[in-house]
């Protein structure tokens, strides 16, 4: 019985690979990675219960169930992989999961997956003037075609979190980072979308780099918006 399960997850791995390409010069990724995870998770899971359920057909169950587990798991994963490439191609950027991408100051807006969500990243020098709460115009562009898109995932849930350079005091500093996401907020919200916006300060806790130079100051001024299929999923961004 092991032995079957082993050889349905075997097989659904292969079944659910992929491979990154481009269009358009813009990187899409096809890889599927959360899908994959989440089928093979599915799978496995399923497969248990299937065989745990089904007394007198046990290598049936665990078939039946491990399809029916993957069918749910990739979907979940599918719909994460789906919502990255079709908000990095609204903000004019690709899927970017370089761990070092954050740290060029170059890239303004960086999209990046997660295993349970879907990262966007704005570099403060594009969304708010200095000391300010409010976003300029073309960052609200920006916020905008996110809220578009979100309007297609009514339970897509958005998570929004400011972050700020350490001069100041904290408190200073979380008053700051929470009023801009706030203002974030408030443009998505503006645009009439239905789904559950959480927002978060968090000062200038989690920098991307040591608070020495003015330059290293600039990377870790940002706002993200972390996107979820599933509230159990949630993160805490601010650590």
């Amino acid at each position: 019985m092991k032995f079957k399960i082993i050889a349905l997850s075997s097989a659904l791995a292969v079944l659910f690979s992929g491979c990154a390409m481009t269009q358009g010069g813009l990187v899409k990724d096809n890889s599927m990675d959360r899908t994959k995870t989440g089928a093979l998770i599915g799978a496995v899971t399923g497969a248990i219960i299937g065989a745990g359920t089904s007394k007198h057909h046990k290598a049936r169950g665990a078939l039946l169930g491990g399809l029916a587990g993957a069918a749910v798991g990739g979907g979940t994963g599918y719909l994460l992989d789906q919502q990255a490439n079709e908000i990095a191609e609204a903000l004019g950027t690709g899927v970017n999961n370089d761990p070092l991408a954050p740290l060029d100051p170059n890239k303004t807006i960086i999209v990046s997956k997660g295993d349970n969500y879907v990262k966007i990243m704005f570099r403060d020098s594009m969304m708010f003037a200095f000391n300010s709460d409010r976003l300029q115009p073309s960052a609200r562009d920006k916020v905008i075609k996110v809220a578009m898109l979100l309007q297609k995932y009514p339970q897509t849930i958005a998570q929004v979190a400011g972050f700020t350079d350490s001069k100041g005091s904290y408190q200073y500093n979380y008053n700051l980072s929470l009023r801009r996401a706030q203002a974030v907020v408030d443009t998505m919200k503006s645009f009439g979308i239905r789904n559950r916006i959480y927002v978060k300060g968090c000062s200038y806790n989690k920098p991307l780099v040591p608070n020495k130079t003015e330059a290293q100051r600039a990377l870790n001024r940002r706002v993200e918006i972390y996107l979820y299929n599933n509230p159990n999923a949630m993160v805490n961004p601010c650590m």
